[in-house]
């Protein structure tokens, strides 16, 4: 009726049970546990074959306005957001981007260069602007009801009144 209980007279240190699993066992476990899971991996790979010329085939075509695509469109380029979107883009490095404007706007307003080279236009240094409005003041603007004169204008103005103090 039930299985006879095996025990040993005197344990020994080291002793096992020589009954239960053999190392054969265990390693036709391990084998059939290798090849199931490779017999599976070559079965997935066939089917992401077959599913990949299945997109391939019944993928729609790429609008023509759109440059620079590349042929597979699931695998972008490491360069492709820059040279094929226009300006503005989205910010991709925000910390660099903004070191990059911080260092161009420091150049310019520490530096001289034309604004408007036909017009004659040029910008100057911060520094330079402060102590040429040091020197030289504030601009004036005429009073709210005095109309602007010219330099011809202001001559004749300025020998009337000269004329006028000498009689």
């Amino acid at each position: 009726m039930s299985d006879p209980v095996k025990h040993e007279s005197t344990p020994s240190h080291g002793s096992y049970e020589r009954q239960d699993i053999s190392a054969r066992g265990i390693f036709y476990f391990f084998a059939g546990l290798l090849a199931a899971t490779l017999v599976i991996s070559f079965l997935l790979l066939g089917l992401y074959k077959i599913l990949d010329q299945r997109f391939e085939t019944h993928q729609p075509p790429v609008n023509p306005l759109a440059v620079n695509v590349p042929q597979d469109t699931r695998k972008v380029p490491p360069q492709y957001p820059e040279t094929a979107f226009p300006d503005p883009r989205l910010e991709t490095d925000e910390r660099t981007q903004l070191n990059s404007i911080r260092i161009a706007e420091e150049q310019k307003l520490n530096s001289y260069g034309w604004v408007d080279e036909k017009a004659g236009t040029v910008h100057i240094p911060i520094e330079r602007a402060m102590e040429l409005l040091a020197q030289r003041g504030l601009p004036l603007r005429p009073p709210s009801g005095a109309q602007p004169q010219n330099e011809a204008q202001r001559n004749q103005a300025a020998t009337k009144e000269k004329k006028g103090k000498k009689q």
